[in-house]
């Protein structure tokens, strides 16, 4: 078995389990460190926009400042999906739901107890 360690910050990589958590020193797959969440960015609140740039003309509903971590916002875009009926992805901590549904997404959030503003109208 091979082991290879950096300085004083312990083992980084073993062989026999691969990647080790460099909090407590376990495998990623048996690590008790407690997940942290990420803080809300800015003001607190999400908002809801549309956009087309980038996408030859089609647009997305995007939603931004959810201070959820990313399976959170994986369930929560699964959700979302489901009661827009179309697609959509999350990207870089965002939600992407294809299609014009601000007014929809606007009252389900708020219905999830976020504050949620509409921006580019």
């Amino acid at each position: 078995m091979i082991n290879k360690s950096v300085g004083k910050s312990g083992i980084v990589y073993s062989t026999e389990h691969g990647t080790m958590c460099p909090a407590c020193g376990k495998p990623l797959a048996k690590c008790s460190c407690p997940q942290k969440i990420p803080e809300i960015q800015g003001d607190g609140n999400v908002r809801i926009a549309w956009e087309t740039k980038g996408r030859k003309g089609s647009g997305v509903t995007v939603i931004t400042g959810l201070p959820a971590p990313i399976d959170a916002l994986k369930t929560l875009a699964k959700t979302l999906k489901r009661k827009c009926g179309c697609g959509g992805t999350v990207k870089n901590g965002s939600l992407e739901i294809q299609g014009d549904h601000r007014d929809l997404l606007l009252a389900e959030l708020q219905e999830l107890g976020y504050k949620v503003k509409c921006t580019g109208r």
